[in-house]
């Protein structure tokens, strides 16, 4: 099973992740803000809240929206330089 070990706010829409897979890179997540539970996030000032949860071993943000770690490392997988 795939988990984040680490997270930090780049800036705007943008975070860095490492994977426990030993992966890591900048992952933009504006395309990726849908949903009322997303719509919060779409300012910057409440996106940049994010926060690595242990328990979960993802990110997540106070309003209670999280990415599961797959659907992350694949989005880091899509936008990486081929």
């Amino acid at each position: 099973m795939l988990h984040v070990k680490s997270v930090r706010y780049i800036s705007e829409k943008l975070v860095w992740l490492s994977f426990d897979d030993g992966a890591s890179g900048e992952v933009d997540l504006s395309g990726s803000l849908i949903g009322p539970i997303f719509e919060p996030l779409k300012i910057d000032s409440e996106f940049s809240k994010l926060y690595f949860d242990e328990e979960l071993e993802t990110i997540v943000w106070p309003n209670g929206a999280d990415f599961a770690p797959e659907y992350l490392r694949e989005l880091l997988d899509n936008q990486s330089p081929k």
